[in-house]
């Protein structure tokens, strides 16, 4: 199993950028789904994961009114929606898949992580 991010790249302070999560050989739309980023010598930090269906999500407080998860089970990806991206966002972005179905969770040990990532940076 192998997840796939890409759409990553660098923009300047305010500007947008949409990721992408999808698999090959593994069905994402069994399974609620989350975004983590890490940035540079700091730890894994969650920003937003949504429920199966995608009808339900859940947004850290860092990026609440400015990222957007979403899904789209048809083709089998998982997005990130990110507006007035700050340099504070700069990091290598990741997409899990929760152990137990829970996607109101912040917590690192409740996902598990495949895929290779995508670096997002900002420029001020």
């Amino acid at each position: 199993v192998q997840l796939v991010e890409s759409g990553g790249g660098l923009v300047q302070a305010g500007g947008s950028l949409r990721l992408s999560c999808t698999a090959s050989g593994y069905t994402l739309s069994n399974y609620a789904m989350a975004w983590f980023r890490q940035a540079p010598g700091k730890e894994r930090e969650f920003v937003a994961a949504l429920s199966q269906s995608g009808l339900s999500t859940y947004h850290s407080y860092a990026v609440k009114g400015r990222f957007t998860i979403s899904r789209d089970n048809t083709k089998n990806t998982v997005y990130l929606q990110m507006n007035s991206l700050q340099p504070e966002d700069t990091a290598v972005y990741y997409c899990a898949v929760s152990r137990n179905g829970r996607y109101d969770t912040e917590r690192l040990s409740e996902y598990n992580f495949w895929g290779q990532g995508t670096q997002v940076t900002v420029s001020s």
